[in-house]
């Protein structure tokens, strides 16, 4: 596995808890929209860190970006990414696999699970091929949403808010269960993307196979 350290350009928090890195993009370093690489700091204690994480920027830009969820009460990796800023370093690995676009469908968001969803809707929007995609985004409250004013640019009326925890006047307050799945999806046997914590995407994936959906169309990370 290569090894590559990259410096970074750019480390700012977009939301109370989420960070944007820009860093370098080593030479001839290529990635499908939805994939990932291994991550850590280049600092001598945290360097055999590793924690995975999404590429969020076009393939064809000349840096690379990572949207990260700092977990300050953990006090492993993300707590110390947010302490990292422009001019410290970050060492990436190979690209890997993650979650690849298919075809127009419905994607489904919880949280940071967001991310591997930003570079393919920022792809099919600069190719004008977002049409026929809608995106059911759930967070804790409103102040969680991951960069909401472009998703809501790209997707108009196709990109759905949902707060588990806020009840905001015209957004739902509630969790994505199977009432929800059936009152707001019509055809069950278009294709699914989901991506968010490991018990979201099981509960979901197994909703929406049990409403219709097959296999092979419920698309999430291995």
């Amino acid at each position: 596995m290569d090894n590559y350290v990259v410096k970074v350009l750019q480390a700012v928090f977009i939301t109370h808890d989420v960070k944007r890195f820009v860093v370098e993009k080593p030479e001839g370093y290529h990635f499908i929209p939805g994939q990932a690489t291994e991550v850590s700091i280049n600092l001598p204690e945290w360097k055999d860190e590793l924690r995975p994480f999404t590429f969020t920027c076009l393939g064809e830009e000349n840096h690379l970006e990572f949207i990260i969820k700092i977990y300050n009460d953990h006090k492993g990796v993300t707590a110390m990414l947010g302490r990292v800023n422009k001019g410290d370093e970050l060492i990436i690995r190979d690209v890997w696999g993650a979650i690849q676009y298919k075809k127009p469908g419905i994607f489904i968001a919880g949280g940071a699970g967001i991310t591997p969803f930003i570079a393919i809707f920022r792809d099919l929007y600069q190719k004008n091929q977002l049409q026929g995609n809608r995106l059911i985004y759930s967070n804790k409250t409103s102040e969680d949403v991951i960069i909401a004013k472009e998703l809501q640019e790209m997707l108009n009326d196709d990109f759905i808010n949902i707060f588990t925890r806020e009840n905001v006047t015209g957004f739902v307050g509630k969790r994505i269960d199977r009432k929800y799945l059936i009152e707001n999806i019509a055809d069950f046997s278009q294709h699914f993307y989901i991506c968010g914590p490991s018990a979201f995407v099981k509960n979901i994936s197994n909703l929406l196979i049990e409403l219709g959906a097959t296999a092979d169309e419920v698309v999430f990370e291995k």
